[in-house]
């Protein structure tokens, strides 16, 4: 089987949702391929889930003061800074094969694809079990504060949290993968200004890996999304050919920029689902 994949690139956070959401919008076309993207924001940026109350989950102030854009995404989930991480982005139909029905079917399927990467890099990681359960309550809208069910644990610790949207057939899944981490700008910028930032952090540490941490700083974000990529490609036994956006998509793209991504209304006060469409983080 055939995927179409989108290389890596560094963009902003309103064109990265923009573009994640158009490939899915026109995934509802019979003739769309299944498609695996990667990419990075710049600048840094944090993405809150589609049901989080800014203002309540985040310090806009404080990203203002750190030049940190802030976007809602389409998916649910928790608050996430994307600054030292690599994002992946699958788009495919429910009904494709490869994927059981069910959101965490699909969850478990593609956690084994990244699993199976980060062990080319001497990364062993293994799927959550269980799924979330906060141990401090004041962390609780950062998405690394704890795992869902099948997302990936180095060592009990965190290195990938996901969020999934479904909607006429078709499913995105993205998901963050922690190159590096910062605690106390993480918490500095998702968490509301009470309490005892630098305990916080520490709490959150004990939490939370990444990439770096377990095996050192040289190895690339290009040589991750290569052994990522070829995970997908062994574990699915599909074939992930190169392929930009299409015109369809790339004019959906500039719609959902200007309309939705960089305005307000939808990054501060969000809106009602009524598309009955399914979230899940």
């Amino acid at each position: 089987m055939i995927w179409r994949f989108i290389s890596f690139k560094r963009l902003n956070a309103f064109e990265n949702m923009a573009i994640d959401e158009a490939i899915f919008r026109e995934n509802q076309r019979p003739d769309s391929p299944p498609t695996l993207r990667f990419y990075s924001w710049s600048p840094p940026s944090v993405s809150l889930g589609y049901f989080q109350a800014t203002s309540k989950e985040v310090n806009i102030e404080a990203c203002r003061r750190y030049s940190v854009d802030i976007v809602r995404r389409p998916t649910g989930g928790k608050a996430v800074l994307h600054e030292n991480d690599l994002t992946y982005a699958v788009i495919a139909s429910e009904r494709n094969p490869l994927f059981p029905p069910d959101i965490l079917g699909t969850y478990k399927v593609i956690s084994g694809c990244i699993a199976g990467g980060l062990s080319e890099l001497g990364i062993e990681a293994e799927m959550e079990g269980d799924g979330r359960s906060y141990q401090d309550d004041s962390l609780k809208a950062v998405c690394f504060s704890s795992p869902s069910r099948y997302e990936l644990l180095v060592k009990k610790k965190k290195i990938c949290g996901s969020a999934q949207l479904r909607s006429k057939g078709i499913f995105l899944q993205h998901g963050s993968i922690l190159v590096d981490f910062d605690p106390l700008k993480t918490c500095a910028l998702l968490l509301p200004q009470q309490g005892d930032g630098t305990l916080q952090a520490k709490k959150l540490r004990g939490s939370v890996t990444s990439i770096h941490e377990q095996i050192g700083a040289s190895v690339s974000v290009e040589n991750i999304c290569h052994v990522i990529k070829k995970s997908f490609e062994k574990k699915l036994d599909i074939e992930l050919v190169e392929g930009c956006l299409t015109a369809h998509e790339e004019s959906l793209k500039l719609r959902l920029m200007n309309d939705k991504y960089m305005t307000d209304k939808w990054n501060m006060e969000g809106k009602v689902a009524s598309d009955g469409r399914k979230n899940s983080d």
